[in-house]
């Protein structure tokens, strides 16, 4: 992938509030609705007691979204019309990306509140790279993707507290040549989390991101050896 800016973006243009494609496609909470649930339905998830399901229960500070129950049929047109079609159209770009260079590389962009819990130091990193613990993407990848952000400027953790979620897991295949690494990004960079409108710090963080992802699709192409896509 020479021509690393012409990487497929795949944008969500929907807010997780609604759904949340970062989960099972039926991780839901029973209290939710107003009809029992499918037998097959993940009821009992970490994530699902938390709020967060597939259709999430509650927003920022424990907020609840919801004044009623919602339908069965309701979530279920969210998770076939959204969902689905969503993942659908990722595996496909994986798939046909691998085919054609040998290799996928997904990057899962995330962001994360600057009061994110601190590591040991009191130490809170502008960026946080997810790998699943080793198991969603070569270990020269990570080191690759850890540099090139360090090099821009940027405190950058791996794994803790952010190690991946359900894309990461699902899609990161390193015994195929397709890896998976998701990037948390500290709000504070780039908004201010009260207003929830962007400051200056945004274009400098676009710039940034730009050069880190022609930098590091130069290192892996150099590491590789991947095909142009003339060849």
């Amino acid at each position: 992938m020479r021509a690393g800016a012409r990487a497929p973006l795949i944008r969500a243009r929907f807010p997780r509030a609604f759904l949340d494609v970062n989960r099972e496609p039926y991780e839901l909470d029973p209290q939710m609705f107003s009809e029992p649930l499918p037998d097959y339905v993940n009821v009992a998830s970490v994530r699902v007691t938390g709020g967060l399901g597939t259709i999430p229960r509650i927003v920022a500070e424990n907020e609840e979204i919801y004044r009623k129950r919602l339908s069965v049929a309701e979530a279920f047109a969210r998770i076939e019309t959204i969902y689905q079609p969503f993942h659908a159209l990722l595996e496909e770009r994986l798939r046909a990306t691998r085919e054609r260079f040998g290799m996928a590389i997904l990057v899962d962009c995330h962001s994360m509140p600057s009061s994110v819990r601190a590591l040991p130091g009191g130490r809170r990193p502008d960026m946080v790279l997810g790998d699943r613990y080793g198991t969603s993407a070569g270990a020269r990848l990570m080191t690759i993707a850890t540099g090139r952000l360090t090099r821009l400027g940027y405190d950058v953790a791996r794994n803790k507290p952010y190690a991946g979620g359900y894309i990461t897991e699902r899609y990161g295949r390193p015994a195929i040549a397709q890896h998976a690494i998701q990037i948390e990004i500290n709000r504070g960079l780039y908004a201010d989390e009260r207003s929830y409108r962007p400051h200056a710090g945004l274009p400098i963080l676009a710039g940034r991101l730009a050069e880190f992802v022609a930098g590091f699709a130069a290192d892996v192409d150099a590491d590789y050896a991947l095909p142009t896509a003339a060849e």
